[in-house]
């Protein structure tokens, strides 16, 4: 990939900041190559890879360095484009919003400062991966659980504060969050909370200090660089059993949603359980070519084919409880009770004892995987995935309609439906996959059109996505509009006080400082 440079920024000036990041880190982790670029692009870009585009990378290895890089940022006017570890697959991986930005690769941050079985919290540095994680605990024999989403590969801190999440009852991971180190845009450096006193010994066992609680600015946000975090785990169970079934209409969705929601209000069900429709497990066993070779998504005989061989219906349920073994069946019962009312299919149900083998392809059980990254496959080609994801309330009146209103909508674009409900109590976050090859131009132009016309119908009905891909930053920072914009007003209002040279990830969540205000929508 060729050099292109940040905006207003001419070849020498680049160069002779790179000389100075250089003097820095080393010549080797000044990563400025064609192929280094490459490797920092989206790696499922849904078009031209060069479209966000870096012009360099470079890899601290300390907070040092990083404070010594902002600082010559700001020199040098080199915009900057902070990753954990650059695995935010489906979002933009390490690509930066504005095109011609450096990446700061947070990868050889990689410390497991401490971990503390008793109180049940690790302090990690922002490359730690979910693998890096599992395998310390398993090394040290700590009964300890982490939270894992789809991608172990990921970032651990990066996750969280992307508001990304898992399935055990600690998947909220940004909730987990207590107490962070962060670089300013100015290079200071502050510590959250409790950490704000020098020596403090409860910097990671209580969320706040005193006064303002900071640790939200920092989350999806370009306020600052986290270099360590303190993330709250679950103490590992005796016992857990999962009820599983596979319910077998589309419109089951909306029981399914209400009851779990109510079952999660009570405390019945304390994870949040995940619900993906049936393709999902299709798309991670097969390819679109093997059940169609013609133009258009596979036809729905062909799909009701397959669920009808592998013993599915429309949905996948798994609800699983963990603890003592006495109360996860007295909640099992509950369960059972609830889900009777809606329907006569009975659980298959599946005990898991501490002791036994937790396989690696149930994110429920805390063991890290990138299976579901298989599902990338399935358009053929060099494929790639985006995440369509709108936060609803948990109410059959919501969800019906969003399904079907989204189902139609896939099948009007050319793809198979792929939508999953993820309910957290109050809410039902519905992710929808848009599976694409990337070497079909047509089907890149029909997948980003696919996500723009659900993003304006998710608007219209009242609803917001969580967290969305680098081209889409803008179109959904647009649809939320009270008062006319009055939230990213603020945002960048907060932006231009904390980074006046607007050196520190423009453009990220729809935030653009004022130095590169005109490139919105850029």
């Amino acid at each position: 990939m060729k050099l292109q440079l940040p905006p207003g920024i001419s070849a020498p000036a680049f160069e002779r900041a790179m000389a100075a990041f250089r003097r820095v880190v080393g010549d080797e982790w000044v990563l400025d190559s064609d192929a280094d670029r490459h490797t920092y692009s989206d790696p499922y870009a849904p078009g031209p890879e060069d479209e966000w585009a870096p012009a360099a990378a470079v890899a601290p290895a300390s907070t040092e360095e990083v404070q010594a890089i902002v600082r010559l940022a700001n020199e040098h006017r080199i915009p900057l484009w902070p990753v954990s570890r650059g695995k935010n697959l489906g979002y933009g991986g390490a690509a930066p919003r504005l095109p011609g930005s450096v990446v700061v690769d947070l990868g050889r941050m990689n410390r497991i400062l401490e971990v503390d079985e008793q109180l049940g919290y690790c302090v990690i540095e922002p490359g730690v991966s979910f693998y890096d994680l599992q395998a310390y605990l398993d090394d040290n024999k700590i009964k300890l659980w982490q939270s894992v989403p789809g991608n172990g590969w990921g970032s651990v801190v990066g996750n969280a504060l992307d508001r990304g999440f898992g399935y055990t009852p600690y998947g909220d991971h940004t909730a987990n969050i207590c107490g962070m180190e962060v670089v300013l845009p100015d290079g200071d450096l502050i510590r959250t909370g409790m950490g704000a006193i020098e020596g403090s010994r409860s910097w990671h066992v209580h969320k706040y200090g005193y006064g303002p609680a900071w640790d939200q600015l920092f989350v999806q946000s370009s306020y600052g660089i986290v270099t360590r975090v303190g993330m709250w785990m679950m103490p590992a169970p005796e016992s857990s059993l999962l009820l599983a079934m596979n319910p077998p209409k589309g419109e089951d969705i909306g029981w399914l949603v209400e009851t779990i929601s109510q079952l999660r209000l009570r405390g019945v069900i304390d994870q949040s359980p995940f619900l993906p429709c049936s393709f999902g497990k299709l798309s991670l066993i097969a390819q679109r070519a093997d059940l169609h070779d013609g133009p258009g998504p596979v036809p729905e005989e062909k799909l009701a084919e397959f669920y009808e061989k592998e013993k599915l219906g429309f949905w996948i349920v798994g609800l699983r409880l963990y603890g003592d073994e006495s109360v996860t069946r007295a909640r099992a019962e509950l369960i059972k009770k609830a889900f009777a009312r809606h329907t006569d299919m009975p659980f298959h149900e599946i005990p898991w004892t501490a002791g036994d083998p937790r396989p690696i392809y149930d994110p429920s059980l805390a063991v890290p995987t990138a299976m579901p990254l298989q599902m990338s496959n399935w358009a053929g080609g060099r494929g790639g995935h985006l995440s369509f994801s709108p936060v609803l309330p948990a109410t059959s009146k919501d969800v019906l309609p969003q399904f079907h209103r989204s189902r139609e909508r896939y099948r009007e674009f050319g793809f198979e439906y792929y939508g999953s409900f993820t309910v957290s109590g109050r809410t039902a976050t519905n992710i929808n996959m848009i599976m694409y090859n990337r070497d079909d131009a047509d089907e890149v132009r029909r997948a980003r059109a696919l996500f723009d016309v659900l993003t304006e119908d998710a608007h219209k009905a009242g609803y917001g996505e969580y967290r969305a891909h680098l081209g889409w930053m803008d179109k959904v920072a647009d649809t939320f509009d009270f008062n006319n914009h009055a939230l990213r007003r603020l945002g960048e209002k907060v932006k231009d006080a904390l980074d006046p040279n607007g050196i520190l990830a423009p453009g990220k969540q729809g935030i653009w400082p004022s130095t590169y205000r005109s490139h919105r929508h850029g």
